[in-house]
């Protein structure tokens, strides 16, 4: 199992992640939406594709792009992963027994 967690809060559990290049990717079911808000921001990979990301809000803070996700991959090493949520900028991830 692994967690994202930022200022206390589980912010996504999985025993289904992707490891991809240092980063846990979690099914987007295993996210809890209340505290994502979209973002306009994107970026390109040239083997993943064009990544979107959302910001966090815990308690009226806000971690500005501290997720992002690949919702359309453009090569079939990307697939296994694509939709799923990925975090970064403090939000702490890490196995838990």
């Amino acid at each position: 199992m692994v967690r994202a967690i930022w200022k206390g809060v589980v912010l996504a559990e999985s025993d289904r992640c992707q490891l991809v290049e240092g980063s846990y990717y979690f099914p987007a079911e295993s996210v809890h939406a209340t505290y994502f808000k979209a973002s306009s921001t994107q970026t390109t990979c040239p083997w993943k594709g064009v990544a979107s990301y959302y910001h966090i809000v815990v308690d009226g803070e806000v971690n500005l792009d501290a997720a992002w996700f690949y919702p359309k991959t453009t090569t079939a090493q990307a697939k296994p992963f694509e939709g799923f949520v990925a975090f970064w900028k403090g939000v702490e991830v890490a196995s838990v027994e």
